[in-house]
């Protein structure tokens, strides 16, 4: 029986939990991949990491299929898009307690020692 991806769900959840411990919920996100709308420039090697506290952000919706909200960049009002799958890993900004997710997009080498360095490099503390 095929299920649908935990992701949302956990997404969700750790989102809740950073939240009700009064930290800053942040995203690392797989810029390149389809579906993705992100402001350009922004990116380090394909990535961006995304506050999505609601002092950054508006009209949040973390649904099974994406993760949409408006926020500022340069000071500039933006529409973000986020498909569920190009999420790499949620955490809390001040201590990096969170959770990685493996890459699922598709036409990606799936858990590559180099994806793996390239998301532990923005993670240095979570666990």
């Amino acid at each position: 029986m095929n299920m649908t991806s935990n992701r949302p769900y956990l997404l969700r959840a750790l989102n809740e939990w950073i939240l009700d411990n009064h930290l800053t919920p942040y995203l690392l996100v797989n810029a390149e991949a389809d579906g993705v709308e992100v402001p350009g420039g922004y990116a380090d090697n394909g990535k961006v990491v995304l506050n999505i506290s609601p002092a950054a952000v508006k009209g949040i919706t973390i649904s099974n299929e994406a993760v949409n909200f408006n926020a500022r960049f340069g000071g500039v009002s933006c529409f973000i898009n986020i498909p569920v799958l190009a999420i790499l890993a949620i955490y809390a900004k001040e201590n990096g307690m969170g959770m990685i997710f493996p890459d699922e997009t598709p036409d990606r080498n799936k858990e590559s020692v180099a994806h793996q360095a390239g998301v532990k490099s923005h993670l240095k503390v979570i666990k």
